[in-house]
């Protein structure tokens, strides 16, 4: 007995529609954003890249020093309070003082004035200890119209202690016969600065003599600066 079997309700399987193989227009898009987008990422990489060198650089080149917290006068001993530190980009040639050494400053003598970030260099304590052997330092006050206009550190001068008052018969320095005479010496300017109490007097510091210095101190009278020459 033959028996037949039927599949009831079969249906051949879908076609694939037509172009889903051909054709290059979905995939050529496809690949046209990826290369946009590989291409911006590379110039993003990049640009920053070159930010971080630039960053870089300017960093590197800015190294810690010593400078001066405060006025330094000349002749003064540095303490630790006196120092700081400080960052700066130094050019090459420039001389400073890591801020690692501060043991090499600390304890020195200032051979020069230091106005308050003055970058420390070891120059400025190399010289010999100020004042020097038979030296001494004073200030006088100078009345307004006594002393040269414009007068700067390092001027050498003639300081003149004139007495107030002299009805005359006033002697040079080592007078006798108990005549007022005037103080005379020669010192180099140190500092000039007014009064505090803005008298309009100027106070000048000098270094002269150890001699001269107790004589100008000592005397009586108005002190004149007349300044020298070389």
């Amino acid at each position: 007995m033959n028996v037949s079997t039927t599949t009831v309700g079969a249906r051949p399987a879908p076609a694939q529609s037509r172009g889903a193989g051909q054709g290059s227009g979905g995939p050529v898009l496809r690949r046209r954003i990826s290369k946009a987008r590989l291409l911006l990422a590379v110039g993003l990489v990049l640009a920053c890249a070159l930010a971080g060198v630039i960053v870089a650089q300017r960093v590197d080149v800015r190294v810690p020093v010593l400078a001066a917290a405060r006025a330094i006068s000349a002749g003064q001993t540095v303490t630790a309070a006196d120092v700081t530190t400080v960052k700066v980009a130094v050019e090459a040639g420039v001389a400073t003082v890591p801020a690692s050494q501060l043991s090499t400053v600390v304890g020195r003598v200032a051979a020069v004035p230091l106005v308050a970030g003055t970058l420390l260099s070891p120059a400025q304590f190399a010289g010999p200890v100020w004042p020097g052997s038979g030296e001494a330092v004073i200030a006088v006050p100078v009345k307004p119209g006594r002393l040269p206009s414009g007068l700067p550190a390092g001027a050498h001068v003639t300081v003149l202690v004139v007495p107030t008052g002299t009805p005359g018969g006033v002697t040079g320095s080592g007078g006798q016969g108990g005549q007022l005479h005037v103080e005379k010496a020669t010192a180099t300017v140190v500092a000039v600065e007014p009064a505090a109490d803005q008298s309009g007097t100027t106070v000048v510091t000098l270094v002269l003599s150890a001699g001269d210095a107790t004589r100008v101190a000592s005397a009586s009278g108005d002190v004149a600066l007349v300044r020298l020459g070389g």
